[in-house]
């Protein structure tokens, strides 16, 4: 097409632009197909029709498209300037339809929010729940959007916010719920007594429909299980935590790419993992991180498996420690990014770090409570959590999310909305932090604004 110009006459008004905008919108859109040799849609003198080229004056190529043209004149400026400018009377879900049709979806939403920072993260929206009971758990997608945990089903959302047709599991408690792409959901679920449900599943995140149930077999036998917490690594294996019926405790592996079993890690003396709260690959030394904590087991356990011999190379617990008037009770754990040490939190909002490189020192507390009013968690509040993300540390307690950045961990930002009640999860993916509130059943997305265009 070279480097002239390009007259597009959108539902009745024609806009003019270049070559070269047009490339900013890449190969795989509708308009910058336009600039490939073999587009079958040429514009030929005396031409129309909806969506069929027409005949430009002046020697400018000019095509017809009949669309919505306040939504082309605000993309066109999007492709010419990389700024996102939403006209106030122009809907942004028309905006997203018409982005839909002319393969521009992603330039919207990188335009829509930034790259993720913790310290630059604004309040975006509040989604109220539908579904009837609180939420239990909040997970984010990684184009975006986000699915919600309430009892036996997960209510899905796009990244537009919109819900889809939800997952229902007919009774089964959820206990963990994942991504294992875009389009497909993970879900752990408790077994039911006298039942032969729970396990988990892979469900499409579109329509909600089943994809594949996972089994578990221990002497070549199909067992029924409880499904536990969810995690994945680098290459094609999940791991779940699994509570079977004769003591058949421990760490499931699968072949996410067959759905087959592929390994089983029992649960050795000591070591509660049927039971574990949370799952975590580390790439760096080739394990898996696996925490139960406290409420759930009355002592906690923090522990490294290598599965290629079976080994639990690095292990933690509070069992055997004197008890105290002051007894810090580990309540969440997550490995640092590094993979030099865990971060775990107590019911008094410290912070406390485990050197995975030791197997000799216990918890190094970093207290900051002794600042702030030292309120125990309540049996109905919502215990605190941990995430890490870009090099810094989040961690939840009461109504508010803390961010600390560097080395040293120093609290730099604080996150927190004026109603809604206690966060009981957060999540973070697709540069968005979701918070999930327990009082009203809603949850809060933050956002980082995008860079400002100079």
């Amino acid at each position: 097409m070279g480097g002239g110009r390009v007259r597009f006459n959108v539902g009745g008004q024609v806009f003019e632009t270049t070559t070269t905008t047009l490339a900013n919108a890449g190969r795989e859109s509708m308009l910058g197909a336009l600039l490939d040799s073999s587009w079958n849609l040429a514009p030929t003198a005396g031409g129309g029709g909806g969506g069929g080229g027409g005949g430009g004056g002046g020697g400018v190529a000019e095509y017809f498209i009949d669309r919505n043209p306040a939504c082309f004149a605000v993309l066109l400026d999007l492709l010419r300037t990389g700024s996102l400018h939403v006209p106030p009377q122009l809907p942004e879900k028309l905006l997203y339809r018409e982005a839909l049709y002319y393969g521009l979806l992603d330039h919207v939403r990188a335009a829509r929010w930034g790259a993720f920072d913790g310290d630059r993260l604004r309040l975006a929206a509040s989604v109220p729940g539908r579904a009837p009971g609180d939420g239990t758990a909040i997970r984010a997608a990684p184009d975006g959007g986000c699915c919600v945990a309430h009892g036996g089903a997960v209510h899905v959302y796009n990244w537009m916010l919109d819900e889809r047709r939800p997952v229902s599991l007919d009774h089964s408690q959820v206990n963990d719920v994942a991504y294992l792409d875009e389009a497909t959901l993970l879900i752990a679920a408790r077994e039911r007594l006298g039942k032969c449900d729970g396990g988990m599943a892979a469900f499409s995140a579109v329509s909600g429909d089943l994809r594949h149930r996972f089994r578990v077999a221990h002497d070549r036998q199909a067992k029924s299980f409880t499904a536990g917490a969810l995690a994945f690594d680098q290459d094609s294996s999940i791991f779940a935590s699994c509570k079977g019926r004769l003591n058949e405790y421990g760490i499931g592996v699968w072949d996410c790419t067959t759905g087959e079993q592929a390994d089983f890690f029992y649960e050795p003396p000591g070591c509660a993992l049927g039971d574990a709260d949370k799952l975590q690959w580390l790439d760096a030394t080739n394990a898996l991180m696996v925490a139960t904590l406290f409420p759930k087991t009355d002592n906690c356990f923090i522990g490294l498996l290598d599965f290629r011999d079976k080994n639990v190379a690095w292990s933690w617990s509070d069992a055997g420690m004197a008890a105290s008037l002051d007894d810090k009770r580990v309540l969440h754990a997550i490995a640092m990014e590094d993979e030099r040490s865990v971060c775990v939190i107590n019911q008094y909002d410290d912070l406390g770090f485990l050197d995975l490189r030791s197997n000799a020192g216990g918890v190094r507390w970093s207290s900051r409570s002794k600042f702030m009013n030292r309120k125990v968690p309540s049996e109905e509040s919502c215990y605190p959590k941990l995430a890490t993300h870009g090099g810094q540390l989040f961690s939840s307690m009461n109504d508010s999310i803390s961010v600390f950045s560097g080395p040293e961990c120093v609290l730099t930002s604080t996150l927190r909305r004026s109603h809604g009640g206690a966060i009981c999860d957060f999540s973070i993916g697709g540069d968005r932090l979701f918070a999930l509130h327990n009082e009203e059943n809603v949850f809060d997305v933050w956002e980082t604004p995008p860079p400002p265009i100079i």
